[in-house]
């Protein structure tokens, strides 16, 4: 292509999702040159509608959203509820009983995407980043050394054009067409290899007051349904199933999603009276597979990948847009270290990586532990899906993500140790679930001091009280022996005063 069309920026980012358009802002923030290249019009559909208050009060805050979001009358999501575990009653946990979310950042929201990711990037324009929709990015550019230099990408109206920048962001999700020019591999998960049919209904009953937007999650026989309320009237449904019973949701899909509702009492109950949407975006029946991957590289020079396009996880405790945020938080920390000369290349993504590697490892875990403590020996989905039964090649791959290391680096004996550590949290939390069913949300102390629950939380409540107390913030501690740690501002990364 010729050079003539070129045009030249610090950043371009592929996709304008809630990952891209968080990086783009915090980095136009510093004053960076930043292209959004987005392949659709926005609004757009897209699933995952159920947010952490890590994002709302943590990340948005530091892109200048969060006002935005109050004003946009979302569903407020108090917590969780859920039909889980050895006991038949729901039980429900609330964000304001842990201390780290106390106070006035004790929810979050359920969003119908379509307005939430339009008021990010409508927010990434009014901070100065440049937005071009329906621009298909077909592949990188590198230069004589290999380093990532730009992309190419077709507009509209099908005009080739080219783009250089210092830095190519990759936050186009888990269809990406660019994500392997890092390198690597898009590695599966054997343990959450899932199937999700999903839909929207009107008139679906509600939760009892104050829990009447919180996500209900119940799982039976055949797996588990979501159930979130985007509106007074509004509610996205969704089964997820193994992929090995791939059969249940073959055919016709509306009569495959009924006969799952039929399977799940609690779930039919609430759909009881309601109807299925049948027009507009939310008229289709749509099947999501393959919940649970991780990329095996990050990052190369000149080019990083965040979101989905890097890994995604299990969506029962709807950690999807949590990670991209948070990935997206850590990578533009390092690129706005890099073009301000702060911190060099490999450093900065390295801890971008070695933090983005831990948080999913975490939720990870978390959630390994958390179908573990669901007993239905009748059921092979979950007898499938308890840990004691799983093979060591999951448990491997999970050291690999937590350590931030290759499999030819690690001693995998200590396989053995993960096994029983998965095991005895599992049983820890279990018990505190008991405890809550036992005695209600009054008692919800010993749910948030289980070790999973808590290394879950970890580090998007230092996030959120980062951006709301800035500079008056304790300060951080690396992470990792000899890693960096934010600023003040949370904007880039910086040497820690200790070291």
């Amino acid at each position: 292509m010729s050079s003539q069309n070129s045009e030249d920026f610090d950043v371009v980012v592929v996709g304008g999702g809630p990952g891209g358009s968080t990086l783009a802002t915090l980095v136009a923030m510093r004053g960076h040159r930043v292209l959004i290249l987005e392949k659709e019009t926005f609004p757009r559909y897209q699933i995952g509608e159920s947010l952490l208050p890590s994002t709302v009060h943590g990340v948005c805050r530091l892109t200048g959203v969060t006002d935005e979001l109050a004003r946009a009358g979302f569903t407020l999501k108090r917590g969780g509820t859920l039909r889980w575990g050895a006991k038949p009653e729901p039980w429900t946990f609330a964000f304001s009983v842990s201390q780290k979310t106390a106070g006035r950042t004790s929810f979050a929201y359920q969003v119908e995407r379509m307005k939430f990711d339009k008021i990010l990037l409508d927010n990434a324009r009014r901070k100065g980043v440049e937005v071009r929709e329906r621009a298909t990015v077909s592949d990188v550019v590198e230069d004589e050394a290999g380093r990532v230099c730009g992309v190419d990408y077709t507009d509209a109206d099908g005009a080739e054009h080219r783009i250089s920048a210092r830095y190519v962001v990759d936050a186009s999700g888990n269809g990406s067409r660019i994500h392997q020019r890092v390198g690597g591999v898009r590695e599966y998960s054997e343990f959450f290899r899932s199937l999700a049919l999903f839909g929207y209904f009107e008139g679906g009953r509600r939760l009892p007051a104050p829990n009447s937007g919180n996500i209900l999650s119940a799982a039976f026989g055949s797996g588990w349904f979501w159930y979130i309320p985007l509106s007074d009237t509004l509610t996205s449904v969704g089964a997820v199933v193994r992929r090995e019973d791939a059969e249940k949701i073959q055919g016709d899909p509306e009569k495959a999603l009924m006969n799952l509702v039929d399977e799940c009492p609690l779930v039919k109950e609430y759909l009881s009276g309601a109807t299925r949407v049948t027009t507009g975006e939310y008229g289709r029946l749509r099947v999501r597979k393959d919940y649970s991957y991780h990329q095996t590289r990050f990052w190369r020079p000149g080019m990083v990948l965040i979101g989905d396009a890097a890994c995604f996880v299990d969506p029962v405790f709807s950690s999807g847009v949590h990670l991209a945020t948070y990935s997206a938080l850590l990578a533009a920390r390092s690129i706005n270290s890099i073009l301000a000369g702060l911190v060099d290349e490999a450093p900065a993504f390295g801890e971008f990586e070695a933090r983005y590697r831990r948080e999913y490892g975490v939720f990870y875990e978390f959630l390994m532990s958390f179908y573990d403590m669901h007993v239905d020996e009748n059921s092979y989905f979950w007898s499938a899906k308890k840990v004691t039964k799983n093979t060591h090649t999951e448990l491997e791959s999970f050291v690999e993500l937590v350590g931030g290391m290759s499999a030819d680096e690690f001693d995998l004996s200590d396989a053995e140790s993960a096994a029983v550590r998965f095991k005895s949290r599992s049983a820890e939390f279990a018990d505190a679930v008991d405890q809550v069913v036992a005695d209600g949300e009054r008692s919800m102390q010993p749910l948030f001091r289980s070790s999973v629950v808590s290394h879950a939380m970890q580090q998007g409540a230092q996030e959120q009280h980062r951006a709301l107390l800035g500079e008056d913030a304790a300060d951080d501690a690396p992470m990792f022996s000899g890693g960096l740690v934010p600023s003040e501002d949370g904007m880039h990364w910086t040497v820690s005063p200790g070291a």
